[in-house]
Order: structure tokens, then sequence, then C-alpha cells
């Protein structure tokens, strides 16, 4: 039996991968396996529960979403590589800190591989090289239950982050994996970190099943 429920919804709109995610969290048991979700999103900046909008600078045409999960203001767009880890955290005798730093150390491995150095910042979530962020985090904790993520960067357009002070940081400059010659495409980037998570959950084993958005009520 595997450990862990992997699923590819694909590009998908940013609400109702939310909104199932919510809904997972909701209905699990203390039986339900945890899940991680590789998602890309359109365009859409998003807002954290307590984000200051002073952050969200010139949105332009880009939807803005309010959501549940912490952190201050972010960007998803085509190029990002989106990871959801749905894990009972309770049932590991995990704490949130030791959570941020599981997905912090997932993307600093993966960036190992390709002789690429990057840290994560106690004051400030996320995955930096050389100053700039590289990936960013954001999480909701339920009952025990983590839901949200973190989005690394794979090979994007930079533009829309300069419309936000990206995770409330100001003059913060944003790269991406493609440019610092790690992986050059949100597939590449997924396997590789697929097998990091696989390590730092555990070694445990993993089944592939298809997203459907039903299963979630989610129109």
């Amino acid at each position: 039996m595997s450990d862990l429920i992997v699923r590819y919804p694909g590009l998908s709109d940013y609400v109702p991968v939310w909104k199932a995610m919510q809904t997972f969290t909701e209905q699990r048991n203390p039986q339900t396996l945890d899940e991680l979700w590789f998602v890309e999103h359109p365009s859409v900046f998003t807002l954290g529960r307590n984000a200051d909008e002073k952050h969200l600078i010139n949105p332009g045409d880009i939807p803005v979403i309010k959501t549940d999960r912490g952190g201050q203001v972010t960007y998803h767009g085509p190029g990002q590589l989106v990871a959801y880890l749905l894990v009972d955290i309770q049932r590991k005798d995990w704490g949130v800190r030791q959570l941020v730093t599981t997905l912090e150390n997932t993307v600093i491995d993966l960036l190992a591989e390709d002789n690429i150095s990057a840290v994560a910042r106690r004051d400030a979530p996320g995955v930096y090289v050389d100053n700039a962020k590289i990936a960013s985090l954001g999480l909701r904790i339920r009952k025990g239950k983590s839901y949200h993520g973190l989005s690394l960067n794979v090979d994007m357009d930079m533009e829309p982050f300069t419309r936000i002070h990206p995770c409330g940081l100001k003059e913060i400059s944003i790269t991406d994996t493609r440019t610092l010659g790690g992986p050059a495409t949100v597939e590449q980037a997924s396997e590789k970190l697929l097998l990091q998570f696989q390590s730092r959950l555990g070694n445990v084993t993993t089944e592939i099943r298809p997203f459907d958005p039903a299963v979630y009520k989610v129109a």
C-alpha cells in the first residue's frame, strides 16, 4: 500500500483547486492517506489571511484573490510549479516549523542537484539564491492537517512580480530555475521535486491518481 497519493491537476484555475483542498482536508479521517498535488495556475495574485493590501501595488488585469493561507501577497502564473502538500502533521508528530523546514529543504536539495546554492531565511519563509527569491511558502493548518504549500519559479515571465511586493518584501529580486541552469520546464521540476518529497517525508512510497474535481464537489 502506498504512503502518499500524488495528483497532477495540470494548468488549473486557482479557486477550484483551493476549494478542493479545503474539502479534502475537512473530509479526511485518521486513516486518510496524505496527498501531494502538482499544479500550474493561470496568472493570479493571492493574498494571505493577514496580508496588507499596501503590498499590492498595481495588479492591473490580473485577478486578486483573498485566500486562507498564511503570508502576504504572491503571484502564481504559467511556468511556476505549485506543490500543495496535504499532510496530517498531527499523525506525523510534526510541528509547523518542521513542516516549513521540510518544504524549504525539498527545494534547496532540488537546486543542489544542479550545483545551485540556495538558503532559507528564518525571518521570511521561502528559498533564496543570492538574495533572489526562487520559491515561496504559504500554509494553512486545520485540526492538525496542512494544505496549501510552496511555489517554485521554473520558467516565468517576471513582469507580474513588479506589480507587488512579493511576500511583503520591498525591492526583492525574483529568479527562476531555468535562468540559474536548473530544471527548464514545470514537468522536469515536478519529477525532481517528487523525489525530494519522497525522501523528506521518510522514503515514502507513492501512487499517482487522477485529479477529479467532482470528487471534491467542485464545479
